[in-house]
């Protein structure tokens, strides 16, 4: 009797949509090999310790009221000043908005920014939370095609053909969820060029900053004091910390864009604040150890590489090695196979090996492709592509 807002139509998570078919199959008995979350916290990885303890003893001193709506001044300090160690110099505590999750960052920022019926240009493929933040506050998303026959790199050209008269922002992801694609200093100066001449925020997702296989991650936000730019993070990947939900935004040469600045503290406000106790955990994870991190990337190369000459040696599909991040975002090129989605579906049917569908991310028309969450261990992501060759060999 009471109909949803037509806006909520378009909004859609293929990463957690898909689980409800494996949910079904699961219920018959099947063992469901599970690669389509990016949670590390679902495998063999755990939180350092002194950030568990760190939150811990927040809790115990009783830091488990509201905080302040921009997040705690020990955590806007510390992550002012690792932005500062990263070249985006000038930015200050005051610059630094402390969300639930980079997910609440990249919402408050899109809200504050786009009209109804503006647009934002956003990589395809791509995070989702950034279409259906778009496709929520009635603005509208146009996608710019990464170019996978070069690792998923940025099309500069592309880009600046697709900015209108109505674009606000331009959104950048490096590394790139699902892709693991890197963008080196000249492809992001270019992208930079392109935001300073169209008038352009360029909003940098950098979640996955310290997750980089054989290349440093390039801040954003390092490369130009004139571009408007707003960079997202957070503890969840890198420190290991998902569920804790805290993130943040970084507004990079703060006095371009001041009222803006000032909308997205009016939206902090209205939702008071996030956790606070896990702010405690910001600033130990920033200046305390780092050891656990270069652990992972061993851990993940290997899983990296294991993926990859896997993919490759099934006949169909394909895969371009990941630079960053814990994902594969694999090419499928098997006869008959039009609808990504559909093949997801049958394959965790008949195999239970769960995967995210291409489509869910966006891709390029008339290709096909399939996301891979190399997180868990060899043995498991052995026995997965195992049945998946086994499937697509019986397939052809």
């Amino acid at each position: 009797m009471f109909k949803p807002a037509s806006r909520i139509e378009n909004v859609r998570y293929a990463i957690r949509n898909i689980v409800a078919e494996a949910q079904k199959v699961a219920a018959t008995g099947k063992e469901i090999l599970y690669l389509n979350v990016g949670d590390p916290l679902k495998f063999d990885f755990k939180t350092p310790p002194h950030l568990v303890e760190a939150v811990h003893r927040a809790m115990v001193d009783g830091h488990n009221g509201y905080a302040p709506s921009a997040g705690i001044p020990e955590a806007g300090r510390a992550i002012a000043a690792e932005a500062e160690k990263k070249g985006m110099h000038g930015v200050g505590p005051d610059d630094v908005v402390v969300t639930t999750g980079a997910s609440e960052a990249i919402e408050l920022v899109l809200t504050a920014l786009l009209e109804p019926g503006e647009s934002v240009l956003l990589p395809s493929p791509n995070y989702p939370l950034y279409d259906a933040v778009v496709a929520k506050i009635g603005a509208r998303s146009i996608p710019y095609y990464l170019d996978e026959a070069r690792g998923w790199s940025l099309d500069l050209a592309e880009i600046e053909a697709k900015v209108g008269p109505d674009t606000r922002a331009i959104v950048v992801g490096s590394p790139n969820n699902p892709t693991g694609g890197w963008y080196d200093k000249d492809v992001l100066s270019g992208l930079l060029d392109i935001a300073r001449r169209k008038k352009l925020v360029v909003l940098s997702d950098e979640i996955y900053d310290r997750l980089t296989y054989d290349k440093p991650h390039v801040s954003l936000g390092s490369l130009a004091t004139d571009v408007p730019v707003i960079s997202f993070n957070g503890l969840s990947k890198a420190y290991l910390a998902c569920g804790w939900r805290i993130g943040w935004m970084i507004f990079c040469n703060p006095r371009l864009t001041p009222e803006l600045r000032r909308a997205v503290q009016r939206l902090a406000d209205a939702r008071l604040c996030s956790p606070t106790p896990a702010q405690y955990a910001v600033a130990p994870a920033l200046e305390g150890p780092q050891d656990h991190i270069p652990e992972m990337m061993k851990r993940l190369r290997v899983r990296r590489d294991l993926t990859v000459r896997r993919l490759n040696s099934i006949p169909g599909l394909s895969c371009v090695e990941p630079a960053g991040a814990f994902y594969a975002m694999a090419r499928l090129q098997i006869p008959g196979v039009v609808d990504d989605e559909a093949w997801v579906v049958d394959l965790v049917r008949r195999t239970g090996v769960l995967f995210v569908h291409g489509s869910g991310f966006g891709q390029r028309p008339g290709t096909q492709h399939f996301r891979v969450v190399f997180l868990p261990p060899p043995e498991v992501l052995d026995r997965a592509f195992d049945l998946v060759e086994q499937y697509v060999r019986a397939r052809r």
